[in-house]
């Protein structure tokens, strides 16, 4: 009935969407139904061919990917050449702006590429230029004055004012962008070290896009390309798959990525992102190593200062809104909400703390040093377990990996240390006693 050229195409649409999620939730178990369904779904991508039929070839692409995806690649492996040519044939072809497939095409190839894993690595070519080319969409705003009459009557268009001006932005574009950056972070988590060729052109690509403040998905997927980014060149040069390059490359690399990712934290104005990015960082720091020179460390250290400042200026200014006369129940659980970004923050502060203090060991005693007065205060009853936790963490981490050296902290730090053990949470206490543990 999905392929009957008599029934109504929004019937018809809708039978894909649910084919897809019904594959996509039973996986495997999809197998007994693959050899049903196929030979209509492959007629679908081959005979929509017009221009009215454009949603439903698109959705015929979509339940087919997530259909291949489901069965795994011993099942799928034969259609799945039958269908990369069709698409690779769309993909030479003129289409207009507004059409849907060129969105649904994109993460059509992404999901193909998880299914076959490196067996997709010679469609690449036909794959990656339309892809870049997404990925590098310029949006399309216009300025207008407040004052004029009217809203703009296009519904793919989303207006903001700011004082006296009005700011108009297509958000297909914009869409179409962030659709393009997460699939280039796919391809190179997927395909590891095959993905080596176009890490220089998604690097010069994304790199930029960091503060990309028109649209949070696409910072948020450049964000989580950039360790994948250096997976794949280590992983190139460990495997002598990097055409020449050696650890030269991944340093370079790693030179324009770290910073990057440091100025993007400076800036960044969502906490989730803000996590997000201290995340990355921790992930392209233990992907650097000893690369890293201390120029660089000291970089990173600072911007970490900066996050928990900004982070307990943030906390105060809640505390303070609270302790207002017209504070209510909703505002009370949007600040918890809120609180409870920030200690998914100083989370990722401690990780990326954790890695600097293994990768380096005693060099990185003169940062800690500096670090000490932001994180001593986070001991304090004042603060929430999480704070407490993670900083004891970092503590443990130093007494471990420093071992002698880190005996300088004890008569400094044990006091509060040991106070923060009478704490109720039961994690915060292990950490203590991980923390003694590993100094004694």
């Amino acid at each position: 009935p999905v392929a009957s050229e008599s029934g109504s195409q929004m019937v018809q649409e809708g039978a894909l969407t649910a084919l897809a999620s019904a594959a996509d939730s039973s996986q495997e178990h999809f197998q007994k139904y693959y050899d049903a369904v196929m030979p209509y779904l492959k007629a679908i991508l081959m005979n929509a061919t017009d221009k009215s039929s454009r949603m439903l070839r698109a959705k015929s692409m979509e339940c087919i990917s997530l259909v291949g995806m489901a069965v795994g690649k011993q099942k799928f492996r034969d259609d799945a050449k039958q269908v990369m040519e069709v698409l690779m044939s769309l993909q030479g072809s003129h289409m207009e702006a507004d059409d849907p497939i060129t969105s649904y095409m994109l993460q059509a190839w992404a999901r193909l590429c998880k299914c076959l894993g490196q067996e997709f690595l010679p469609y690449m070519s036909v794959v990656m230029p339309p892809l870049l080319q997404s990925a590098q969409l310029k949006p399309d705003v216009s300025i207008t004055s407040a004052g004029e009459d009217g809203e703009s009557d296009d519904d793919g268009v989303e207006t903001i004012t700011l004082g006296d001006k009005r700011i108009g932005i297509r958000t297909s574009l914009l869409e179409e962008k962030a659709t393009a950056c997460s699939m280039l972070c796919c391809y190179a988590d997927e395909l590891k070290e095959g993905f080596f060729p176009w890490i220089d052109q998604v690097a010069t690509t994304l790199v930029p896009l960091l503060k990309f403040y028109f649209h949070d998905e696409v910072r948020k997927a450049a964000v989580s390309a950039m360790p994948e980014l250096l997976r794949s060149a280590k992983l190139a040069v460990e495997k002598g798959q990097a055409q020449g390059r050696d650890n030269s490359y991944l340093k370079q690399l790693s030179d324009y990525i770290v910073p990057a990712l440091v100025e993007a934290m400076h800036k960044e104005p969502e906490t989730q992102i803000c996590a997000s990015i201290l995340e990355s960082l921790n992930e392209s720091i233990q992907m650097s190593g000893t690369l890293l020179d201390e120029g660089q460390v000291r970089y990173i250290v600072e911007g970490i200062k900066e996050v928990i400042t900004a982070s307990s200026n943030r906390r105060t200014e809640r505390t303070e809104r609270a302790n207002a006369e017209d504070f209510d129940s909703e505002e009370d659980e949007l600040l918890r909400e809120e609180n409870e970004q920030e200690d998914e923050i100083f989370d990722q502060v401690g990780d990326c703390l954790g890695t600097l203090v293994k990768t380096f060991k005693t060099y990185f005693l003169p940062f800690f040093d500096e670090l000490s007065v932001y994180l001593t205060p986070m001991l304090g009853k004042d603060k929430t377990s999480e704070e407490r936790r993670v900083t004891i963490c970092i503590f443990d981490d130093v007494a471990e990996h420093c071992r002698e050296a880190a005996v300088r902290y004890y008569d400094t730090y044990l006091p509060s240390l040991l106070e923060a053990c009478a704490s109720e949470n039961p994690d915060v206490r292990q950490g203590c006693s991980l923390w003694y543990w590993h100094l004694c």
